[in-house]
Protein backbone atom coordinates (compact mmCIF):
# COMPACT_ATOMS: atom_id res chain seq x y z
CA UNK A 1 0.00 0.00 0.00
CA UNK A 2 2.91 2.36 0.81
CA UNK A 3 4.36 1.77 -2.66
CA UNK A 4 1.03 2.66 -4.27
CA UNK A 5 0.88 5.96 -2.37
CA UNK A 6 4.47 6.86 -3.32
CA UNK A 7 3.82 6.03 -6.98
CA UNK A 8 0.63 8.10 -6.92
CA UNK A 9 2.47 11.11 -5.51
CA UNK A 10 5.07 10.72 -8.26
CA UNK A 11 2.36 10.85 -10.89
CA UNK A 12 2.30 7.13 -11.62
CA UNK A 13 -1.42 6.45 -11.67
CA UNK A 14 -2.19 2.90 -10.48
CA UNK A 15 -4.92 0.67 -11.83
CA UNK A 16 -8.14 0.76 -9.78
CA UNK A 17 -11.22 -1.42 -9.74
CA UNK A 18 -13.98 1.14 -10.19
CA UNK A 19 -16.41 -1.12 -8.36
CA UNK A 20 -14.63 -0.29 -5.11
CA UNK A 21 -15.81 3.31 -5.49
CA UNK A 22 -19.38 2.14 -4.93
CA UNK A 23 -18.62 2.87 -1.29
CA UNK A 24 -18.93 6.60 -2.13
CA UNK A 25 -22.65 6.61 -3.11
CA UNK A 26 -23.32 4.05 -0.36
CA UNK A 27 -21.94 6.49 2.22
CA UNK A 28 -24.04 9.27 0.75
CA UNK A 29 -27.18 7.15 1.13
CA UNK A 30 -26.29 6.47 4.78
CA UNK A 31 -25.74 10.18 5.45
CA UNK A 32 -29.10 11.01 3.89
CA UNK A 33 -31.23 8.27 5.47
CA UNK A 34 -29.37 7.99 8.79
CA UNK A 35 -30.25 4.34 9.51
CA UNK A 36 -29.69 3.15 13.08
CA UNK A 37 -27.53 0.25 11.90
CA UNK A 38 -25.30 -0.33 8.88
CA UNK A 39 -23.64 -3.57 7.75
CA UNK A 40 -20.89 -3.84 5.15
CA UNK A 41 -19.37 -7.12 3.96
CA UNK A 42 -16.41 -7.85 1.74
CA UNK A 43 -13.18 -9.84 1.40
CA UNK A 44 -10.62 -9.48 4.23
CA UNK A 45 -8.11 -7.68 2.00
CA UNK A 46 -10.57 -4.82 1.59
CA UNK A 47 -8.89 -3.21 4.62
CA UNK A 48 -5.89 -2.55 2.36
CA UNK A 49 -7.86 -1.31 -0.65
CA UNK A 50 -7.20 2.21 -1.93
CA UNK A 51 -9.68 4.28 -3.91
CA UNK A 52 -9.86 7.76 -5.41
CA UNK A 53 -12.38 9.81 -3.44
CA UNK A 54 -14.63 12.48 -4.95
CA UNK A 55 -11.81 15.02 -4.76
CA UNK A 56 -9.34 12.75 -6.54
CA UNK A 57 -7.39 11.93 -3.40
CA UNK A 58 -5.97 8.45 -2.88
CA UNK A 59 -7.51 7.11 0.33
CA UNK A 60 -7.98 3.82 2.12
CA UNK A 61 -11.54 2.61 1.60
CA UNK A 62 -12.17 1.87 5.30
CA UNK A 63 -10.63 5.19 6.37
CA UNK A 64 -12.91 6.92 3.88
CA UNK A 65 -15.98 5.16 5.26
CA UNK A 66 -15.24 6.02 8.89
CA UNK A 67 -14.12 9.58 8.12
CA UNK A 68 -17.24 10.38 6.11
CA UNK A 69 -19.60 9.07 8.78
CA UNK A 70 -17.72 10.96 11.46
CA UNK A 71 -18.44 10.47 15.14
CA UNK A 72 -22.14 9.82 14.59
CA UNK A 73 -21.56 6.09 14.04
CA UNK A 74 -19.69 3.61 16.20
CA UNK A 75 -18.17 0.28 15.16
CA UNK A 76 -15.23 -1.15 13.28
CA UNK A 77 -14.33 -3.62 10.52
CA UNK A 78 -13.61 -7.16 11.74
CA UNK A 79 -12.40 -10.27 9.92
CA UNK A 80 -14.39 -13.34 10.88
CA UNK A 81 -14.48 -17.00 9.81
CA UNK A 82 -18.06 -18.16 9.31
CA UNK A 83 -17.07 -21.62 10.58
CA UNK A 84 -16.96 -19.98 14.03
CA UNK A 85 -20.67 -19.25 13.70
CA UNK A 86 -21.98 -22.68 12.73
CA UNK A 87 -21.30 -22.84 9.00
CA UNK A 88 -19.48 -26.00 7.82
CA UNK A 89 -17.02 -23.94 5.80
CA UNK A 90 -13.93 -21.89 6.45
CA UNK A 91 -14.85 -18.60 4.82
CA UNK A 92 -13.12 -15.46 6.05
CA UNK A 93 -14.98 -12.21 5.47
CA UNK A 94 -14.58 -8.59 6.50
CA UNK A 95 -17.72 -7.52 8.36
CA UNK A 96 -18.21 -3.88 9.34
CA UNK A 97 -21.16 -3.16 11.64
CA UNK A 98 -21.86 0.48 12.52
CA UNK A 99 -24.56 1.98 14.73
CA UNK A 100 -25.81 5.39 15.84
CA UNK A 101 -28.01 4.08 18.67
CA UNK A 102 -27.17 4.70 22.32
CA UNK A 103 -27.56 1.01 23.17
CA UNK A 104 -25.23 0.06 20.34
CA UNK A 105 -22.72 2.70 21.43
CA UNK A 106 -22.70 1.30 24.99
CA UNK A 107 -22.24 -2.23 23.62
CA UNK A 108 -19.29 -1.14 21.50
CA UNK A 109 -17.66 0.81 24.35
CA UNK A 110 -17.82 -2.23 26.64
CA UNK A 111 -17.12 -5.08 24.20
CA UNK A 112 -15.25 -3.27 21.40
CA UNK A 113 -17.35 -5.21 18.91
CA UNK A 114 -20.88 -5.18 17.54
CA UNK A 115 -20.70 -8.76 16.30
CA UNK A 116 -22.16 -11.74 18.17
CA UNK A 117 -19.85 -14.01 20.11
CA UNK A 118 -18.58 -17.01 18.09
CA UNK A 119 -20.55 -20.15 18.86
CA UNK A 120 -18.25 -22.80 17.37
CA UNK A 121 -14.56 -23.61 17.24
CA UNK A 122 -11.97 -26.34 16.92
CA UNK A 123 -12.00 -29.03 19.58
CA UNK A 124 -9.20 -27.33 21.52
CA UNK A 125 -10.90 -23.93 21.88
CA UNK A 126 -13.19 -22.57 24.58
CA UNK A 127 -16.16 -22.13 22.23
CA UNK A 128 -19.29 -24.03 23.16
CA UNK A 129 -19.61 -26.29 20.12
CA UNK A 130 -17.14 -27.88 17.70
CA UNK A 131 -17.12 -26.68 14.11
CA UNK A 132 -19.75 -28.27 11.90
CA UNK A 133 -18.12 -30.64 9.41
CA UNK A 134 -18.73 -31.76 5.85
CA UNK A 135 -20.03 -35.05 7.25
CA UNK A 136 -22.48 -33.24 9.56
CA UNK A 137 -24.07 -31.36 6.67
CA UNK A 138 -23.96 -33.64 3.61
CA UNK A 139 -23.11 -37.09 4.98
CA UNK A 140 -26.75 -38.23 4.81
CA UNK A 141 -27.25 -37.60 1.08
CA UNK A 142 -27.54 -40.36 -1.54
CA UNK A 143 -24.21 -41.19 -3.22
CA UNK A 144 -23.41 -39.90 -6.69
CA UNK A 145 -20.62 -40.40 -9.21
CA UNK A 146 -19.40 -38.30 -12.12
CA UNK A 147 -20.26 -41.16 -14.48
CA UNK A 148 -23.13 -40.90 -16.94
CA UNK A 149 -26.33 -42.19 -15.37
CA UNK A 150 -24.97 -41.90 -11.83
CA UNK A 151 -24.54 -38.15 -11.55
CA UNK A 152 -28.10 -37.09 -10.70
CA UNK A 153 -30.38 -37.97 -7.80
CA UNK A 154 -33.78 -38.76 -9.39
CA UNK A 155 -35.51 -37.40 -6.28
CA UNK A 156 -33.62 -34.11 -6.06
CA UNK A 157 -32.79 -32.25 -9.31
CA UNK A 158 -30.26 -30.05 -7.50
CA UNK A 159 -28.30 -33.02 -6.17
CA UNK A 160 -26.32 -33.44 -9.38
CA UNK A 161 -22.69 -33.22 -10.44
CA UNK A 162 -20.84 -32.63 -13.71
CA UNK A 163 -19.58 -35.62 -15.67
CA UNK A 164 -15.87 -36.44 -15.77
CA UNK A 165 -14.11 -38.23 -18.60
CA UNK A 166 -12.54 -41.64 -18.05
CA UNK A 167 -9.02 -40.44 -17.26
CA UNK A 168 -10.20 -37.83 -14.73
CA UNK A 169 -12.44 -40.40 -13.06
CA UNK A 170 -9.39 -42.61 -12.73
CA UNK A 171 -7.38 -39.83 -11.09
CA UNK A 172 -10.18 -39.05 -8.67
CA UNK A 173 -10.99 -42.68 -7.89
CA UNK A 174 -7.53 -43.42 -6.49
CA UNK A 175 -7.33 -40.23 -4.42
CA UNK A 176 -7.55 -40.79 -0.64
CA UNK A 177 -9.55 -38.52 1.66
CA UNK A 178 -7.79 -35.23 2.29
CA UNK A 179 -5.20 -35.85 -0.43
CA UNK A 180 -4.57 -34.57 -3.95
CA UNK A 181 -4.61 -36.81 -7.00
CA UNK A 182 -1.17 -35.38 -7.77
CA UNK A 183 0.15 -37.57 -4.93
CA UNK A 184 -1.50 -40.83 -6.04
CA UNK A 185 0.77 -43.87 -5.86
CA UNK A 186 1.32 -46.94 -8.05
CA UNK A 187 -1.73 -49.10 -8.83
CA UNK A 188 0.14 -51.72 -10.88
CA UNK A 189 -0.90 -54.98 -9.07
CA UNK A 190 2.60 -56.41 -9.43
CA UNK A 191 4.23 -53.33 -7.89
CA UNK A 192 1.97 -51.08 -5.75
CA UNK A 193 4.97 -48.96 -4.76
CA UNK A 194 3.81 -46.25 -2.34
CA UNK A 195 7.01 -44.23 -2.13
CA UNK A 196 6.82 -42.12 -5.28
CA UNK A 197 7.69 -38.47 -4.74
CA UNK A 198 4.68 -36.30 -3.93
CA UNK A 199 3.63 -32.96 -5.40
CA UNK A 200 4.74 -30.60 -2.65
CA UNK A 201 5.43 -26.89 -2.81
CA UNK A 202 8.42 -24.77 -1.94
CA UNK A 203 9.48 -21.14 -1.93
CA UNK A 204 11.54 -19.91 -4.84
CA UNK A 205 14.47 -17.49 -4.58
CA UNK A 206 12.03 -14.56 -4.34
CA UNK A 207 9.98 -16.16 -1.58
CA UNK A 208 7.04 -17.06 -3.82
CA UNK A 209 5.33 -20.35 -2.97
CA UNK A 210 5.40 -22.57 -6.08
CA UNK A 211 4.42 -26.16 -6.72
CA UNK A 212 7.14 -28.65 -7.55
CA UNK A 213 7.96 -29.13 -11.22
CA UNK A 214 9.68 -32.51 -10.84
CA UNK A 215 6.73 -34.56 -9.61
CA UNK A 216 6.91 -37.99 -11.29
CA UNK A 217 4.11 -39.18 -13.56
CA UNK A 218 5.47 -42.69 -13.86
CA UNK A 219 6.19 -45.04 -10.97
CA UNK A 220 9.79 -44.63 -9.89
CA UNK A 221 10.03 -48.36 -9.22
CA UNK A 222 8.20 -50.13 -12.06
CA UNK A 223 7.67 -47.35 -14.63
CA UNK A 224 3.86 -47.70 -14.77
CA UNK A 225 1.71 -44.63 -15.43
CA UNK A 226 0.54 -43.26 -12.09
CA UNK A 227 -3.13 -42.17 -11.72
CA UNK A 228 -2.03 -38.55 -11.50
CA UNK A 229 -3.38 -35.59 -13.51
CA UNK A 230 -1.46 -35.08 -16.73
CA UNK A 231 -1.54 -33.19 -19.99
CA UNK A 232 -0.54 -34.45 -23.44
CA UNK A 233 1.92 -32.58 -25.62
CA UNK A 234 0.09 -31.88 -28.90
CA UNK A 235 3.25 -32.23 -30.96
CA UNK A 236 4.90 -35.28 -29.42
CA UNK A 237 1.98 -37.00 -27.70
CA UNK A 238 4.08 -37.17 -24.53
CA UNK A 239 2.23 -37.28 -21.22
CA UNK A 240 3.41 -34.72 -18.67
CA UNK A 241 2.39 -34.11 -15.07
CA UNK A 242 -0.16 -31.33 -14.91
CA UNK A 243 1.09 -27.96 -13.70
CA UNK A 244 -1.09 -27.31 -10.69
CA UNK A 245 -1.08 -26.22 -7.08
CA UNK A 246 -1.05 -28.85 -4.35
CA UNK A 247 -4.74 -28.16 -3.65
CA UNK A 248 -5.89 -29.14 -7.17
CA UNK A 249 -7.81 -32.41 -7.58
CA UNK A 250 -7.88 -32.64 -3.80
CA UNK A 251 -10.48 -34.36 -1.62
CA UNK A 252 -12.06 -32.69 1.39
CA UNK A 253 -11.87 -34.20 4.85
CA UNK A 254 -15.14 -35.65 6.13
CA UNK A 255 -14.68 -34.40 9.67
CA UNK A 256 -13.61 -30.82 9.07
CA UNK A 257 -15.32 -27.75 7.60
CA UNK A 258 -14.61 -27.44 3.89
CA UNK A 259 -12.58 -24.62 2.40
CA UNK A 260 -14.26 -21.57 0.88
CA UNK A 261 -16.84 -22.41 -1.79
CA UNK A 262 -16.13 -20.26 -4.83
CA UNK A 263 -17.93 -19.99 -8.16
CA UNK A 264 -15.60 -22.77 -9.36
CA UNK A 265 -16.51 -25.34 -6.72
CA UNK A 266 -17.93 -27.72 -9.34
CA UNK A 267 -14.62 -28.11 -11.13
CA UNK A 268 -12.51 -31.10 -10.07
CA UNK A 269 -9.31 -29.10 -10.51
CA UNK A 270 -10.54 -26.37 -8.18
CA UNK A 271 -9.16 -25.84 -4.70
CA UNK A 272 -9.98 -28.72 -2.29
CA UNK A 273 -13.37 -29.41 -3.85
CA UNK A 274 -13.51 -33.19 -4.41
CA UNK A 275 -16.03 -35.10 -2.32
CA UNK A 276 -14.33 -36.82 0.66
CA UNK A 277 -14.86 -40.32 -0.76
CA UNK A 278 -17.14 -40.38 -3.81
CA UNK A 279 -15.75 -39.91 -7.33
CA UNK A 280 -17.01 -36.40 -7.93
CA UNK A 281 -17.11 -32.80 -6.79
CA UNK A 282 -19.83 -31.39 -4.56
CA UNK A 283 -23.32 -31.29 -5.99
CA UNK A 284 -25.23 -28.02 -6.35
CA UNK A 285 -27.46 -29.08 -3.46
CA UNK A 286 -24.49 -29.86 -1.24
CA UNK A 287 -23.13 -26.39 -1.99
CA UNK A 288 -26.46 -24.86 -1.02
CA UNK A 289 -26.46 -26.84 2.22
CA UNK A 290 -22.90 -25.94 3.17
CA UNK A 291 -23.52 -22.26 2.38
CA UNK A 292 -26.73 -22.55 4.52
CA UNK A 293 -28.82 -21.21 1.62
CA UNK A 294 -30.91 -24.39 1.57
CA UNK A 295 -31.87 -23.85 5.22
CA UNK A 296 -33.78 -20.68 4.36
CA UNK A 297 -36.17 -22.01 1.72
CA UNK A 298 -34.81 -20.14 -1.28
CA UNK A 299 -36.27 -21.34 -4.57
CA UNK A 300 -34.21 -21.83 -7.70
CA UNK A 301 -37.17 -22.54 -9.94
CA UNK A 302 -38.47 -20.21 -12.63
CA UNK A 303 -41.26 -20.83 -15.10
CA UNK A 304 -41.57 -24.42 -13.93
CA UNK A 305 -37.88 -25.26 -14.31
CA UNK A 306 -34.55 -24.70 -12.58
CA UNK A 307 -32.47 -21.60 -13.19
CA UNK A 308 -29.14 -22.25 -14.98
CA UNK A 309 -26.51 -24.13 -12.98
CA UNK A 310 -24.08 -21.25 -13.44
CA UNK A 311 -26.42 -18.85 -11.65
CA UNK A 312 -26.67 -21.23 -8.69
CA UNK A 313 -22.87 -21.59 -8.57
CA UNK A 314 -22.49 -17.80 -8.70
CA UNK A 315 -25.04 -17.37 -5.91
CA UNK A 316 -23.12 -19.77 -3.68
CA UNK A 317 -19.70 -18.37 -4.54
CA UNK A 318 -20.61 -14.70 -4.16
CA UNK A 319 -23.00 -14.81 -1.21
CA UNK A 320 -22.58 -14.45 2.52
CA UNK A 321 -23.96 -17.55 4.28
CA UNK A 322 -27.49 -16.53 5.32
CA UNK A 323 -26.91 -18.07 8.75
CA UNK A 324 -24.14 -15.54 9.37
CA UNK A 325 -26.36 -12.58 8.49
CA UNK A 326 -29.20 -14.12 10.52
CA UNK A 327 -26.99 -14.25 13.62
CA UNK A 328 -25.76 -10.69 13.12
CA UNK A 329 -29.34 -9.41 12.70
CA UNK A 330 -30.58 -11.23 15.78
CA UNK A 331 -27.66 -9.87 17.80
CA UNK A 332 -28.51 -6.35 16.66
CA UNK A 333 -32.12 -6.84 17.79
CA UNK A 334 -30.93 -8.06 21.18
CA UNK A 335 -28.83 -5.00 21.89
CA UNK A 336 -31.10 -2.37 20.27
Amino acid sequence: MGTMIRNFKEGKRPEFDERNRLIIPAVQVIKELKPDWVIFENVPNMVNTMILDERGNLVNIIDHLLAELGTEYFGKPEVIDVADYGVAQHRRRLITVLTRTESGKRQFEVCRTLLPEPSHGSTNTLFGQPWLTVRDVIGHLPPLSSEKGKNIDPHNPLHKVPLLDEKKLRWVHYTPEGQTALNNQCINPSCLFQGNRIHGAKHDSEGVNKANTDTPLYCEKCGSLLPRPYTIDKKTGEKRIMKAFVSAYKRMFWDEPCSTLTQNFQYACSDNKLHPEQDRVLSLYEGLLIQTIADYGFSFEINGGLVPDGLIRDTIGESVPPLMIDKIAKHILEIS
